[in-house]
């Protein structure tokens, strides 16, 4: 199963009844660049969130650690009008979902998908 398909189906516990996913993307709360630094920055400091787009509302959810595709709680919710904004480079900085967010470069299709699918403010 791929990663964006396992990421969905695990966040479906935590979708209304007639509400349908658009996208879903990984993202990490440090940026690996500091990895430049020392990987303990990265491992001590690091957390994973799934970023769940319905055609209703923006999830974002804590996953953990260590995976990417476990969906283990909402932390923010915000509304579908809300643009995520253009990605960019290899780790593209998000700051638009509430906290500071790291997209890779693999989910930049997705944050564009979301962002075209999203209704006019």
């Amino acid at each position: 199963m791929a990663i964006r398909d396992q990421m969905a189906a695990n966040a479906a516990p935590l979708l209304k009844p007639d509400e349908k996913i658009q996208a879903v993307f990984g993202a990490q709360t440090v940026s690996q660049y500091l990895s430049l630094i020392s990987y303990w920055i990265i491992i001590v400091k690091n957390a994973y969130r799934v970023v769940v787009v319905t055609d209703q509302r923006i999830l974002v959810c804590r996953s953990g650690r260590f995976r990417t595709t476990p969906v283990n709680e909402v932390l923010a919710e915000l509304p579908r009008t809300t643009r995520i904004g253009e990605p960019g480079g290899l780790w593209w900085k998000c700051e638009t979902l509430g906290a500071k967010l790291y997209v890779h470069r693999r989910y930049h299709k997705d944050v564009r998908t979301a962002d075209e699918m999203a209704p006019p403010a």
